[in-house]
């Protein structure tokens, strides 16, 4: 069975009831594993596909295809490498099922500036030609001084026509893999602009902080006993309540722990009146928000609350993303997810929402 994160999906079916939103629902990008290839898109149908490393290397290289989307959204193609001990400046040799590629057998230049890390950037020429090799082709091997790494092409040929059809393209010119002689592809939706507003009331005295944080968890256990765990003194720190303006407060409460993963509730309190706390709405990957984030944390200077769900202590799989207060709400601001645990790191994550700042 594949690691899956449902992380966050997985608190959705546990978080309290929340009240409707009033605002339109953002448009959260969906998000495919095919094979060993996984593919997304945002909001604005700007897609990724990545190819999955085995799940017992430890050093691996994959492909990562991008294209934003529109008559004139172009695709890009690299090879990313994370291993040890690479060099600052080095070549490495390709081969499609064994035979030199490009054909001629031309090297590809890479650099790595950590030792780690590298990525090379495919030019187009032969990104094409990757891409239309796919359909036949099994495997791409990837050849450095040190050794070699296998990238997988099954499922790569089918993410590609995912991303067709995602953004309107199959049968048109600029299709990846489906082309046709005429048509176009649709425009690209518009990029929302959500402009985040600071925390505008005075920090909260230590003690007028702590009352409420104590009053608010208190009356979670009147509202819903099962919500949200006792936690131990150690983790005290964890609960932590902000001034949005003069009245409205804002309040998080840690309700679960794990050994890399805190959960906390938000919760939005006039003034000391917690009988009268509603949930803070964060739109997620599910089909209700929630107000339960993990590993998520405030920002009273730009008003944005951010989180990161690691779905092993690796942190190679989860969901990450941001939202910004507007003076009424926290609007998602960016959705990241990676849902099969194969060592790809946080910035490589697929994009499933992002915004522009006002």
């Amino acid at each position: 069975m594949r690691p899956r994160v449902g992380l966050e999906r997985a608190l959705l079916a546990c978080a309290l009831t929340l009240a409707s939103v009033t605002a339109a629902q953002a448009q959260i990008g969906p998000i495919k594993t095919f094979r060993d290839w996984i593919a997304g898109c945002d909001n604005t149908k700007s897609c990724t596909a990545l190819s999955l490393p085995g799940r017992t290397e430890d050093e691996i290289a994959f492909l990562r295809l991008d294209r934003p989307a529109g008559p004139d959204g172009a695709p890009t193609l690299a090879l990313k490498l994370r291993a040890q001990k690479l060099k600052p400046s080095f070549t490495i040799a390709l081969a499609l099922d064994g035979a030199p590629f490009p054909a001629a057998g031309r090297p590809l230049q890479a650099t790595s500036i950590d030792g780690e890390v590298a990525e090379i950037a495919i030019p187009l020429a032969e990104a094409e030609a990757l891409i239309a090799a796919a359909r036949k082709a099994t495997i791409l091997t990837a050849g450095i001084e040190s050794g070699s790494f296998k990238v997988s092409l099954a499922g790569s040929v089918a993410a590609m026509l995912w991303i067709d059809e995602q953004q309107g393209r199959l049968n048109t010119p600029t299709a990846l893999i489906r082309k046709g002689a005429t048509g176009t592809a649709p425009a690209a939706p518009v990029l929302p602009v959500i402009a985040s507003k600071p925390a505008s009331g005075k920090a909260l005295p230590k003690a007028e902080a702590s009352a409420l944080i104590k009053a608010m968890r208190a009356e979670i256990k009147r509202r819903a006993p099962d919500s949200c765990e006792d936690m131990p003194d150690s983790f005290a720190d964890t609960d932590e309540a902000w001034a949005l303006d003069n009245t409205l407060r804002l309040v998080a409460i840690a309700c679960s722990r794990g050994a890399y993963n805190v959960s906390s509730q938000f919760w939005l309190v006039d003034g000391r009146d917690v009988a009268k706390a509603r949930p803070a709405a964060f739109e997620g990957a599910g089909s209700k928000p929630t107000n339960e984030l993990v590993n998520a944390d405030f920002d009273s200077r730009t008003g944005r609350v951010s989180f990161y769900a690691k779905a092993r202590g690796l942190g190679d799989c989860g969901s990450s993303g941001s939202y910004g207060w507007d003076g009424k709400r926290f609007a998602i601001l960016q959705l990241s997810e990676m849902s099969e645990c194969r060592l790809l790191p946080g910035d490589d994550w697929i994009t499933l929402f992002r915004s522009a700042d006002k």
